[in-house]
């Protein structure tokens, strides 16, 4: 926000809550936190001067936000091992490997190909590899996070991949006869038959996430307005007037989510979230009569 009111002295602040998704008090309150920031020294002189007059905004002594930041050495290696970290997972798109060709002539112009970041990679992630090339059906001993069942699965797998410190295998389930995306580390045992599969001519993007299935439970709930993240952040049904669907393979896992909310987040219909609910508050406060 800051880099567009110091290029548009002046804006409304609805213009900024519009645009980047403030609420009028978040904005004011923000604002207010601005003008105790600023370089180190921390004097009247090196604080950002943020005010708002007759509803338009106004920020001074931030020139420093005016344009890019410069990387210090530090972070530009930083920044290049990170990028060399996701091709070396197999992730790394051609826009992000010319960047790092472009960084690397200025951050170790000399190493002509020694600098090099690897990610140790989990048992079954060559195994799994070579299946998704080879488009060969994988036998899984599988143990699901949530409910902790172990199951054997056949799967036709259509990519591996890393994301949030984990390995993660995105395949069509033949048992589930249904997409599923399978953490490596919960895979007990694998096994490549000899059968083969046609792969999808476009498969879904090598992404982490959840996609329910018929057994699972169903929950509505309905958000208030500062949990409006759990629609974005959970692959859930929106059911208008601020009421999704929320389907997971264990009802403690919305129980959960709805003591996180508090009062925030309001259950309308699931039975059994309900009763697991009601348990996980009784047994809070009589922690806390104990205490």
């Amino acid at each position: 926000m800051l880099p567009y009111v110091i290029a548009n002295p002046g804006v409304s602040v609805d213009e900024l809550s519009d645009r980047f998704g403030y609420r009028r008090k978040e904005l004011i309150d923000d604002l207010n936190l601005v003008f105790l920031t600023g370089l180190p020294g921390y004097g009247p002189g090196d604080l950002i001067d943020a005010t708002v007059q007759d509803d338009e905004v106004y920020v001074d002594t931030a020139d420093y936000f005016s344009r890019p930041l410069r990387l210090t050495p530090p972070e530009a290696l930083a920044l290049l091992a990170s990028g060399m970290a996701l091709t070396s997972a197999g992730q790394g798109p051609p826009a992000l490997e010319s960047a790092i060709t472009k960084l690397s002539r200025v951050v170790a112009p000399e190493a002509e190909g020694g600098l090099v970041v690897d990610l140790k990679e989990p048992e079954f992630v060559e195994l799994l590899r070579e299946a998704v090339e080879t488009a060969r059906v994988v036998t899984l001993t599988y143990t699901a996070i949530g409910s902790g069942e172990t199951t054997i699965r056949d799967v036709e797998p259509w990519s591996v991949f890393s994301a949030n410190g984990n390995w993660y295998l995105s395949a069509f389930c033949r048992t589930a006869d249904a997409e599923r995306v399978f953490r490596v580390d919960r895979i007990r045992e694998a096994a490549s038959s000899d059968q083969s599969f046609t792969p999808p001519e476009a498969p879904p993007p090598p992404e982490v996430r959840y996609t329910p299935g018929e057994e699972d439970v169903r929950t509505t709930i309905r958000l208030g307005p500062t949990a409006q993240w759990v629609a974005e952040y959970y692959p859930v049904e929106d059911l208008g007037a601020g009421k999704i669907r929320f389907s997971s393979g264990d009802p403690a896992v919305a129980a959960r989510l709805l003591l996180r909310l508090g009062g925030d987040g309001e259950l309308i219909n699931g039975p059994e979230v309900e009763r697991l609910l009601a348990d996980y508050r009784n047994r809070i406060q009589a922690r806390y009569a104990r205490d």
